[in-house]
C-alpha cells in the first residue's frame, strides 16, 4: 500500500545547512523506525513570506509499506 508523509522545517538565514541536515535526519529516523524499504518519491518545496524570502521547506515522501 502506498503512503505519504510530510515533514517541515523553518529556514533561518545563516542556519540553512544545519536545518536541512536536521530535516534529513528526521526523514531517516522515520524511515528506519518504520522499516520502510521502498521510497517511491521525495519532493521538496520552499515556502516564502510576503516579500518573497524563503522561510521554510516542506519535504514529502511517498513510500510503500
Amino acid at each position: 500500500m502506498m503512503k505519504v508523509k510530510t515533514f517541515t522545517s523553518e529556514l533561518k538565514p545563516f542556519h540553512t545547512m544545519r536545518e536541512l541536515e536536521t530535516l534529513d535526519d528526521q526523514v531517516n529516523v522515520f524511515l528506519g523506525e518504520n522499516k520502510i524499504r521502498k521510497v517511491v518519491s521525495v519532493s521538496d518545496t520552499c515556502t516564502s513570506d510576503d516579500s518573497g524570502a524563503t522561510i521554510g521547506i516542506i519535504r514529502v515522501i511517498a513510500y510503500e509499506t
